[in-house]
């Protein structure tokens, strides 16, 4: 499947696609509109575009209009780090965190003290995925391994050939899987995941990945079972096998319009 995505790849490439008008942005507002719509949002792709660009609301509830602006902002935020090589510390990602969940986090008061995921801050509550799910790093231990995250993210990036395309895209998936797994926030661990795998992404110059909603369940599955066996292998080969399909898709719609 590996290869099969860099020969999917070649072929998106060499028919222009990413060269087509306004193919950023509108790149862009698929990843939020899939990445929001994975944590419940029912914001269309078409209602982000008048949301974005002509400020124009769609008949949704407000809070899931604002947490697709949000991400909007830390993508934004996000690829000015990517082009800029910024080192990756714990307090930029809890910079980044707190443009995610800016108008959608809460304020928590625990027997730990008190935090605001609203502000990007860590977790001082223990969380599990749901009733008798994986249970997530103790709260007391989240700075430790943030740090441990920032430093292998960075020494990993120090290593990465740009050339090899194959490499870029396992070292995204992975950091993607580490970052969830460490699970840092108390809200919001899903799309940070999502943005610093497509931060990397965009720092390599490849083309992005988008989770899409509709493979919501087989994601999260892949997920649970790669942490569930302390293994980044089947997220990892989930991901190679999604992103190849959605490429395929993508080559697939663009040469049906040329033919028309």
């Amino acid at each position: 499947m590996r290869s099969e995505l860099l020969k999917v790849i070649n072929e998106y490439l060499s028919l222009g696609i990413d060269r087509q008008l306004d193919y950023d942005k509108f790149y862009l507002y698929s990843i939020i509109t899939h990445s929001t719509a994975i944590e419940g949002s029912t914001v269309t792709e078409i209602e982000n575009r008048l949301l974005f660009d002509e400020g124009i609301s769609a008949n949704k509830p407000m809070a899931e209009q604002l947490m697709n602006l949000d991400l909007k902002k830390a993508c934004e935020q996000a690829f000015v780090y990517a082009e800029k090589h910024e080192k990756i510390t714990v307090e930029l990602l809890c910079g980044l965190s707190a443009l995610v969940m800016r108008n959608t986090g809460s304020d928590y008061s625990t027997l730990s003290g008190s935090f605001s995921s609203a502000k990007g801050e860590l977790r001082l509550v223990n969380v599990s995925a749901g009733i008798g799910g994986k249970s997530y790093p103790a709260w007391q231990k989240i700075p430790e391994k943030l740090k441990k995250f920032c430093d292998w993210l960075n020494e990993e990036r120090a290593k990465t050939d740009p050339d090899d395309i194959e490499k870029a895209y396992e070292f995204s998936f992975e950091a993607h899987y580490r970052l969830a797994s460490v699970h840092p926030w108390a809200d919001g661990n899903g799309r940070m995941s999502r943005l610093v795998m497509n931060m990397l992404q965009r720092e390599s110059n490849i083309v992005p990945s988008i989770v899409k909603k509709e493979s919501r369940a087989a994601y999260i599955q892949s997920l649970a079972e790669s942490q569930e066996s302390e293994n980044s292998k089947k997220f990892i080969d989930f991901m190679f096998e999604h992103h190849t399909e959605n490429i395929k898709r993508q080559v697939e719609e663009y040469k049906n319009s040329m033919a028309r």
